[in-house]
């Protein structure tokens, strides 16, 4: 009987760790193909831009935040615009969609 006992409580102990460790992973990349409608920069001189995507799947729009040069570089240069199909993983941070890859579909 002692036995059967401490064998249930230790499934419990597992199952209690697992369940609260799957809170943990909420900070996932989530992917997404969509198309731009808008595109905001801050300056000329600025360090972040937004970009709206109107997602394919599911036709919402999700507001990305995009922090890196080389990105920055091709929407003041015009070589992505509003209309592209972007695909684009980015994660939740503080509240924003924070861009890890942004990307044209379609070519080089």
């Amino acid at each position: 009987m002692k036995k059967s006992v401490a064998v249930l409580l230790v499934v419990a102990i597992v199952a209690l760790g697992i369940f609260s460790l799957s809170g943990v992973a909420s900070a996932e990349e989530i992917k997404m193909v969509g198309v731009i409608t808008k595109i905001d920069i801050a300056g000329k001189d600025a360090k972040t831009a937004t970009a709206t995507l109107k997602d394919n799947k599911t036709e919402k729009l999700v507001v990305i935040t995009i922090n890196d040069d080389l990105t920055l570089d091709k929407f003041k240069d015009h070589r992505i615009v509003e209309g592209d199909e972007i695909r684009c993983k980015y994660e939740v941070i503080d509240g924003k969609n924070v861009s890890k890859l942004f990307r044209k579909t379609a070519g080089c």
